[in-house]
Parts: structure tokens; C-alpha cells; sequence
């Protein structure tokens, strides 16, 4: 199942329980009014730095879009149940897929740290927008050759390279030279 559609729901649900406007939402989270309708309405699939922005003005999770458990034990995910996924725009307005996330966690409540696999899309795009956002990342290529853009600087990390890296410096992640890759990635995000 594509969980992508459940996100906008989950979002104006918990918004709506919290009693909080779009606007008040929008303007705590620091997204234009228009964009927090569009992710709520499944209309754009966001990236994962307005997600984030969001969760923290909700009191929630990052996985809190991600999942329904309330599991407080270990989270064990076979490899065969890793086919659920949630995707994420990579800020092009012409693109509206860039990652396919699956998550290893989603059983697993109360958590932290957010590990996904992720199938990087082939993409010929090369004018990528950086985001930033409060957090840490740990990426390491799985498959592929990646391109990580963090602040000024630019990495190219290949199979069996990884990188830990503070999310609140703008950075951007992607397929080296537009091939498509593998990755495993933990995002931790503070609540």
C-alpha cells in the first residue's frame, strides 16, 4: 500500500484535534497557507523538511505520519514487509516523486530515530533546492553512487559510504549523475 495519500489525513486530523487553524499552522511552522492546504489535501507529496516543521508544531513524531502501532517493544521488519512506502517530492515543481521511503520502524511507537530504505529515483534534474531542518541524518549507499549537497560543500559517497551530518545546515540528497540508488537512512528528529 502507498501510504502517500494517508499523509495529508493524518495531518489535518491531528491539526484539527489540536484545534489549530491552517493558517496557525502555517504561520508556527513557517509554510505559506497554500502549501499546508496542498500537503493536507494530497495534493503535493512535501518534502521531508516541511513534514518535519509540521510534526513539531503538531507535538508529534515524524513517524506519527507514517504509522498507526503503539508498540513499545523491539520493532523487528522482515524483509518481505518493507513493500508499504510513502514518497516525498524533491522541491522541483515539475517532479513529484524523488524517494521512495520504507520504513523499518513503523511498528515501533514512541520512537526517535525514523530508519528507512530508500529507492532513489534516475532523475535528470540538477538544479536541486536545499532544505534544512532541526535533526540529525545517517545515510549509507546501499546500491548506486549518491551526491549529498550540504551547505557549500558537495560529497560523493558510494557503496558501503556513509555520512552523519546535522539537518539544520541546508543540504540535499541524490542519485549521483541521475542513476538510481539505494540507501539506508535514520533521521533523528527532536520533539
Amino acid at each position: 500500500m502507498d501510504t502517500s495519500k494517508i499523509v495529508g489525513e493524518k495531518i489535518k486530523g491531528l491539526r484539527e484535534a489540536k484545534a489549530i487553524t491552517v493558517e496557525e499552522l502555517a504561520e508556527r511552522s513557517g509554510l505559506a497557507v497554500e502549501q499546508v492546504e496542498r500537503i493536507e489535501n494530497n495534493i503535493d507529496l512535501p518534502s521531508l523538511a516541511p513534514l518535519i516543521k509540521i510534526a513539531r508544531v503538531l507535538g508529534v513524531r515524524l513517524g506519527t505520519f507514517l504509522d498507526d502501532n503503539n508498540e513499545t517493544g523491539p520493532a523487528i521488519t522482515r524483509k518481505m514487509d518493507t513493500s508499504d512506502t510513502i514518497s516525498f517530492s524533491n522541491n522541483a515543481t515539475h517532479s513529484r516523486k524523488h524517494m521512495t521511503y520504507h520504513s523499518l520502524s513503523k511498528s515501533k511507537a514512541d520512537r526517535h530515530m525514523e530508519p528507512f530504505i530508500i529507492d532513489v529515483a534516475a532523475s535528470e534534474e540538477t538544479d536541486f533546492i536545499l532544505s534544512s531542518h532541526e535533526g540529525e541524518e545517517f545515510i549509507m549507499v546501499m546500491e548506486g553512487t549518491m551526491e549529498i549537497s550540504y551547505g557549500k560543500n558537495r560529497y560523493i559517497l558510494e557503496e558501503g559510504d556513509s555520512i552523519y551530518y546535522d539537518s539544520i545546515v541546508p543540504h540535499h540528497v541524490h542519485a549521483f549523475e541521475g542513476q538510481a540508488a539505494k540507501i539506508l537512512a535514520v533521521v533523528y528528529t527532536p520533539v
